[in-house]
């Protein structure tokens, strides 16, 4: 469908509390109060208190602490448990290899047919692939393709994981703002995943070329890319006011289930998808797990 023939459809609003708290946040220093909170999850907790505050941590935002890798009293700090790993065998991945897995524990946000070079972020409201992507060239690509949005609360496994087996030719962290990805702020602020800061992969495989975007989010916002450990501990929130494009000659390999990032307190994954993937049947709504079928070649 053109641009131009996109239906015109008023956004749904939240309530009048978050609108205004919204509002606020969008005026404040969100990079460096993310920053100053990443230093609080890393203080290291002495280890006769750490069973008490991760555990208290644990049940404020429900998570399961029986799918961690280790015993509490392992874990240094809040994110080093916020990135835990998950207990071997808890997650199992498709052996068709034309089939394209979840990377991430989390809740299906949008998805569907990327139209007129645009993607469904809430009821009318859309963002233009190329500016998700930064680069009008690429965007190109996923012309007529398909996208779906995964958003990992904070009770979720925070780590992402390769969805099929391919190779990465180039990554890229594109710098931006550090908004809440909720639901509130998703209904509410135009354009939010493609103004916040994100790190993002592509991906050549069986089914084509596969754009992994990671987006970060308020409340600490770093990515860390596993594929890449020269690039430092995290790639993200780092100060850093430019663009910045990583090409790998040759490329770097990956097999399905990989770890490839994590989050480090954040937020929400889009892949797009070239012409010729089609779509697991998924609501919005739905919860996901890594490994699951979300798309086949």
């Amino acid at each position: 469908m053109p641009e131009d023939q996109i239906p015109d459809v008023t956004p749904e609003l939240p309530s009048a509390t978050w609108r205004i708290l919204l509002g606020v946040l969008q005026r404040l220093p969100q990079a460096a109060l993310s920053r100053g909170l990443g230093q609080i999850a890393d203080v290291r907790i002495p280890r006769s208190l750490r069973r008490s505050v991760i555990g208290t941590f644990a049940r404020s935002v429900g998570i399961n602490v029986a799918e961690a890798e280790k015993p509490l009293e392992e874990y240094e700090s809040i994110n080093q448990f916020f990135v835990r790993r998950l207990k071997p065998g808890l997650r199992s991945w498709p052996v068709n290899p034309s089939v394209v897995a979840s990377p991430v524990d989390g809740i299906v946000g949008q998805l569907g047919p990327i139209s007129g070079g645009t993607l469904i972020q809430a009821k009318g409201r859309r963002y233009a692939a190329a500016t998700l992507l930064n680069s009008q060239e690429e965007a190109i690509d996923y012309t007529d393709g398909s996208f779906l949005t995964i958003y990992l609360s904070p009770r979720h496994y925070h780590r992402i994981h390769t969805p099929i087996a391919g190779t990465i030719p180039f990554a890229r962290h594109v710098p931006g703002a550090l908004l809440p990805v909720n639901q509130p702020a998703v209904t509410h602020i135009p354009d939010l995943f493609a103004r916040n800061e994100r790190v993002l992969a592509a991906i050549d495989s069986v089914v084509g070329r596969i754009a992994l975007v990671a987006v970060g989010a308020y409340n600490v916002g770093r990515i860390s890319a596993a594929f890449d450990p020269d690039w430092g501990p995290w790639v993200s929130n780092v100060q850093r006011a430019q663009t910045q494009t990583r090409s790998y000659d040759p490329p770097k390999i990956l097999r399905t289930g990989d770890e490839i990032m994590a989050f480090h307190l954040g937020s929400t994954v889009i892949l797009l998808f070239q012409p010729g993937v089609r779509l697991e049947r998924l609501m919005p709504g739905e919860e996901v797990r890594v490994g699951q079928p979300i798309a086949r070649g």
